[in-house]
This record gives C-alpha cells, structure tokens and sequence, in this order.
C-alpha cells in the first residue's frame, strides 16, 4: 500500500482514497485548470510564480479559490512534510465542481498531488526534434486541463519523426503543448512568441536574464530558415535546444551555445545542480 499522501479540499487523505464525483465538470466537460512545480531539497521552485499563474487561470476561468494565497501554502508544506520526497512534482488541479446539469460550473474540488521526479541531465544533450501544425489553443493565457489536441497529434508527431508538435497560427509561431518556444536569430537575439501563448514560469525568468538580447516579439515560420538557435522551456524540462523542425537541421544540428549559457544560468537560479 502506498504511504502517498494527496490533498481533496483541505484534507489531507492516503492517494489511494484521493477520489472525486464523476459528475465533476472536469470529467464531464473537461473543464478546470492546473499548475505545476517542482520541489528541490524540499522547497518549492518558484512557488510564488506558479500561485500568481494558478490564481489568474482561475479567476479567467470564474472558479472561485476557497483557500487563501497563505492557506494553500500550508497546505503545500504540509503535503511535503507527509510524503517525504524531497525531489518531486507538485500539481494544483482546480475543477469545474459537481455540476447538476453537467455544463454549469458549481463549486469547485481543489486537488493537490505529489509525485517522485528525477531531473533528465542527459536531455539537454540529446535535444528534441519539433513539427508544425497549424493550431491556436483556446484562451491560451489558461492553464486549462484540455490537452485533447497535442493527445489527438501523437500519432502525427510520430510519423514525421518528431518528439513534440509546435503550433502556429496561420504561420505565426505559438508554442508547444507543455513548453514555451524561443529563436536566437543570427543577430544573437533570443526572441519568444509574445501573443497568444501561456507565460511560462521559466519563460517568465528567461526573459529577466542579465547580459542578453532576450525579448518577446513575433515569430513567423519563415524566420526559421535562416535561426542559429532554437529552444524550448518548462519546468519539468528546464532548457532544451531543438535540434530539427519539420526535418530540417537547425544551426550545425547540436545544442548551441546561448541555449547552453540560458541553461547553466537558470539552474544556477534554481539553487545548483539539478
């Protein structure tokens, strides 16, 4: 029996009795939101970051947080002490609650999981390979739990040899399913798509790095033909250079150098080695 421990509402209750209704609009309609960090050491990464984005999903989305700011602290700190991992992924899912209809919004379950993570530190040096499709997520400034479509293009990633899609609207990049997508043009300028897209947390502390051309603008797939860089950035994944899109190499096909330094610098911001 596993001694994991999760949240249901304030409660604290063994993972194997962590259930809610299947009346529950998330269920129904898919319809609620979530954020995700991680833990170091038995801190929170960036956890303030992470409340700021989970706290405006929910008011885009009108689901009312019973708990305060300070309330969900406690009770993220208290989930750490009972599980004792101390590195590990922590997910705040906010639903659309027991709807009696099964399409108005009622009030909402606040789940709180944990879960082991090991850090990739081979990752960065394999790289990842992207394809395009054109997509634009519905209220992309949400971290909603609707991932239907990059679920749907499993199979399409997979036949062009890929490992993740990146969306664009009508030729005007987005981001990536679980990532957010930067260039670095030949001029050394690191640019990230500014409209239409979830503001990472580690797309948030990029753009605040000292020292280097970053900035948000607008990123057309004909601007990746003539890149000496690109990369992708997430909690779970940090940093990782994308070697190839729509087949083609971009740069010498290897992890570049600005990617390389971004990397180093936001783990050395983390607290250290990963």
């Amino acid at each position: 029996m596993s001694n994991i421990f999760a949240v249901i509402n304030g409660q604290f209750v063994q993972e194997q009795d962590a259930k809610i209704s299947i009346n529950d609009l998330s269920i129904q309609r898919g319809y609620g939101i979530f954020d995700y960090f991680r833990t170091r050491n038995n801190e929170p990464v960036f956890l303030q970051d992470h409340l700021d984005r989970f706290f405006h999903s929910a008011a885009v989305m009108n689901l009312p947080v019973e708990q305060s700011r300070e309330e969900l602290e406690q009770l993220i700190n208290g989930l750490i002490a009972k599980n004792g991992l101390p590195h590990s992924g922590i997910r705040i899912t906010l639903t659309g609650g027991y709807s009696d209809n099964g399409y108005t919004p009622a009030k909402p379950n606040l789940l709180i999981t944990q879960s082991a993570y090991t850090f990739n530190t081979e990752a960065f040096g394999k790289g990842i390979r992207l394809v395009t499709y054109d997509h634009q997520r519905q209220l992309p400034q949400v971290k909603t739990i609707d991932y239907l479509q990059s679920i749907y293009l499993q199979p399409f990633i997979t036949e062009h040899g890929a490992d993740d899609v990146l969306y664009h609207q009508q030729g005007a990049l987005r981001e990536c399913p679980r990532s957010n997508f930067f260039i670095v043009t030949k001029k050394n300028e690191i640019i990230t798509p500014a409209e239409k897209v979830l503001k990472g947390i580690t797309r948030k502390k990029i753009l605040s790095l000292q020292g280097l051309d970053v900035k948000e603008g607008t990123v057309m797939l004909e601007d990746l033909h003539d890149i000496r860089e690109a990369f992708i950035s997430s909690t779970t994944k940090v940093v990782l250079p994308v070697l190839a899109i729509d087949g083609k190499i971009i740069g010498n096909g290897k992890p570049g150098e600005i990617t390389a330094e971004i990397c180093r610098r936001l783990v050395e911001e983390r607290g250290g080695s990963e």
